[in-house]
């Protein structure tokens, strides 16, 4: 009981929540967007949502149609990439949604792009999220999303292999070293991604851009940099990762391995808990272990959004229907149905979120995560460091010069843009 206790005020803290929850919003009435009057109803508003999620918004869509005769049409459009590149062909061509959905770190690059829309909303509605969810919406001091969800990597692992979660990653190597035989591994990361490796590097002393998203101070090769990629390089060169797990189709190696009960434990976030589940996994979520040097895992911290396109005609319709469907009662429908955590204040008491096992691990994770930088420069991070740890792991590299050379490359793609 007392751990219960401990883990949900960590969750509290983490998300911002110092004190009483926010101020309970009006769901529906159109004052919350400070004007005057709604406009004429539009026909319709059309949403993207991602790729195979969108099963909940039907219901939700459905009721706010019945509620203010506004008919939504859903598609489907893979988030993480195609969203922002179709909204750049659909939204000029006057083809494009109402409502999109993108990671928090798209945003900057997406609003100097004049694709979003700033939303006008009262401020209530923003005080019904988190301050760090709403943060994460936010660019150059305005607010261009509603927050949908946060996450970030924690540690899930199979039950039946592993009997209780390793609290250090040398505990966790240790068991690896007595677990992985043959096709049997003890624990499987996608460290050759810099979504994930970023955890590792940061809690040895890394950093993305350094004094609030200074993108002229770069530490991903200084000193805790290097440590970090030679403490991933050494799970590689010992064999204690299968070379399958490397580059594209790696995390859908590393899914078949524990899937298949061939891997006791992964460090993966929690869109995975609900196929494992599905797949016959009895999973433990936790929190990730300490790494070596007492420090722990910096994983990122992702906030995923609901936007207005700055193409709508029906801007004021579309930003009444992100607050219809962020509201507490929708955003808990979306949690049951998605398993992913929302940032709403006032949902952290309850108990279909304090007593689910990922959603407590997400929690805890998250009080020791870094947000991703939402600026413009970080698009021009990610592939330099993914080919940068794809050759340092399959041993084509050694860190030093395989991180100088990622940020040698950083630095240009950054310059290149001015």
């Amino acid at each position: 009981m007392k751990k219960s206790i401990a883990i949900f005020m960590m969750f509290v803290l983490i998300l911002g929540v110092l004190g009483a929850c926010g101020p309970k919003r009006d769901d529906t009435s159109s004052k919350d967007t400070g004007k005057e009057e709604t406009k004429a109803k539009p026909d319709k508003l059309v949403v993207w949502e991602d790729k195979d999620k969108s099963g909940w918004l039907e219901k939700v869509a459905a009721d706010f149609e019945k509620e203010n005769g506004v008919k939504i049409e859903i598609k489907e459009v893979e988030m993480a990439t195609k969203m922002r590149d179709q909204l750049r062909l659909d939204g000029p061509a006057g083809t494009g949604p109402d409502i999109v959905t993108l990671p928090h770190d798209q945003i900057g690059q997406v609003v100097t792009e004049g694709l979003l829309a700033e939303l006008k909303v009262d401020s209530k509605v923003t005080d019904s999220f988190s301050k760090p969810s709403i943060d994460a919406q936010s660019y150059d001091g305005k607010l261009y999303g509603l927050p949908k969800s946060s996450e970030t990597p924690v540690f899930v692992y199979n039950k039946d292999l592993m009997t209780e979660a390793p609290k250090t990653m040398d505990d966790l190597y240790t068991f690896s070293k007595d677990f992985t035989k043959g096709d049997k591994f003890g624990f499987l990361a996608l460290w050759d991604n810099f979504y994930f490796a970023n955890g590792i590097i940061s809690g040895m002393g890394g950093y993305v851009f350094n004094n609030n998203n200074d993108p002229t101070d770069i530490g991903l090769n200084n000193e805790g940099a290097v440590k970090g990629t030679e403490y991933i390089q050494q799970w590689y060169t010992e064999g204690l990762f299968p070379k399958g797990i490397i580059g594209e189709n790696g995390g859908s190696a590393m899914d078949g391995l524990f899937t298949e009960g061939k891997a006791a434990s992964v460090m993966n976030g929690p869109w995975s808990f609900e196929p494992y589940t599905k797949a016959g996994i009895n999973i433990g979520i936790t929190a990730l272990p300490t790494l070596p040097n007492g420090d722990h895992v910096k994983t990122f911290m992702g906030v995923k959004g609901w936007h207005v396109s700055a193409y709508s005609k029906n801007q004021e319709w579309a930003t009444k229907f992100l607050e219809f469907i962020t509201n507490d009662e929708n955003s808990k429908y979306r949690f049951e149905q998605t398993a992913e955590v929302p940032t709403n204040n006032a949902l952290l008491d309850d108990p279909a979120i304090k007593e689910n096992e990922g959603a407590m691990a997400v929690a805890e994770q998250s009080q020791y995560a870094v947000p991703m930088p939402n600026i413009p420069e970080m698009g021009q991070v990610w592939d330099p460091m993914a080919k940068s740890l794809q050759t340092v792991v399959t041993g084509k590299a050694k860190p030093k010069a395989a991180l100088d050379s990622a940020v040698e490359q950083i630095k240009a793609g950054i310059q290149s843009t001015k």
